[in-house]
């Protein structure tokens, strides 16, 4: 027999607030030989107007960022994509959360983007740490979370890897209705696992027993087995998985099915040089890079990034020393380290801006 189900998930992928936006919602039918699910996917254009996809350009600077991001999000939502892969500069400063910054470090270029953030670009500032990448890793799905806020926030899943990491953003989430959802951590056990790693004095361990040890593992909140997602879930953002996660990643995207987006946010895949199955490889090949913000190979293109905005193609590009990038190849695939090497050996660059570039080196040689 076959079933007709509307799948719908509403959303307005507002950034920092949740607007009013009128929705044109779509959905689609499938049949019960397809695997079930018991999620809804409803898209409606969100902008309004011409949605008609216009030249590819690099972001000016971090809410330009935010914003591109958000339309390639809303146009694979479109096109009823559920599994997507989004990238932004390793450690990149997003500014959503409070910190205490000088005037003469608040910046909202691009730069501020990826400075001190992606070490392998030039002009990293500060350099990274661990509580750098993950506070980048937790404001990136704060703004995720609030993208999808509509749907209601028992129906959004902000997934960490550990307890530690989920327990930071609940803190700093608690009580703030523009990013409610349900924040958890795959490894349940990661606060006593690392707990080593934060100070304080070893405890004696005591001899248990067969008993003992098996109350430890169904910990004290009762909880046992494999990670699941909590029931009603309809969006999934996995926070800054790696190769470990992605097992369970793979095990939930079996599990949930198509219905259910699952969105992997840092997951750095194409740094992945080793899946634990050809089935695990063909699956995380399969999402949709729907954003990409990074640094290409340094080693074969200097001073380079890679951008693609679903549905645009790869962009590569060179980032001066004075003013903004500037767009050296275009392609539909992601650019390999040989084929970033070939396009820079063959980019023109003009008089003036070696003369800018050189100017700006001497004038830095001043302050050292």
């Amino acid at each position: 027999t076959m079933m007709t189900r509307k799948l719908l998930l509403t959303t307005t992928l507002c950034i920092g607030m949740a607007a009013a936006s009128a929705f044109q919602q779509s959905s689609f039918s499938s049949s019960a030989a397809a695997q079930s699910s018991s999620s809804r996917l409803s898209i409606g254009k969100v902008f309004g107007g011409d949605n008609t996809t216009k030249e590819q350009q690099l972001p000016k600077d971090v809410k330009d960022a935010i914003s591109k991001c958000r339309g390639a999000v809303q146009k694979a939502l479109e096109n009823r994509l559920s599994r997507m892969d989004v990238e932004m500069p390793v450690g990149a400063n997003f500014g959503v959360e409070k910190k205490k910054v000088s005037s003469s470090r608040k910046r909202s270029s691009l730069a501020s983007l990826t400075d001190g953030g992606d070490s392998s670009m030039e002009g990293g500032e500060e350099g990274l740490t661990m509580e750098k990448l993950d506070t980048s890793n937790r404001e990136l799905a704060r703004l995720f979370v609030e993208m999808f806020q509509p749907l209601g926030g028992q129906h959004i899943s902000a997934v960490f890897n550990d307890e530690i990491l989920a327990d930071e953003a609940r803190k700093l989430w608690s009580g703030d209705l523009s990013v409610e959802c349900n924040t958890v951590a795959i490894d349940r056990k990661g606060k006593r696992s690392r707990g080593g790693l934060m100070g304080g004095k070893k405890k004696k361990k005591k001899a248990k027993g067969f008993a003992s040890k098996m109350a430890e593992e169904l910990e004290e909140d009762g909880s046992s087995g494999p990670f699941n997602l909590p029931k009603d879930t309809e969006v999934a953002l996995f926070v800054a998985p790696g190769p470990k996660e992605l097992i369970a990643i793979e095990r939930i995207c079996n599990e949930v099915g198509m219905g259910t987006c699952v969105i992997l946010l840092n997951a750095r895949l194409s740094r992945v040089e080793k899946y634990a199955s050809d089935d695990a490889r063909k699956l995380f090949e399969s999402f949709e890079p729907v954003w990409f913000l990074g640094a290409a190979s340094q080693e074969k293109s200097p001073g380079c990034l890679m951008h693609r905005a679903y549905p645009g193609k790869w962009v590569l590009a060179r980032k001066p020393k004075i003013g903004a990038p500037k767009t050296i190849a275009i392609q539909d695939d992601m650019f390999t380290g040989d084929e970033c090497a070939e396009a820079y050996a063959t980019m023109e660059v003009s008089e003036i801006e070696k003369t800018s570039e050189k100017l700006a080196m001497n004038v830095a040689e001043w302050f050292k």
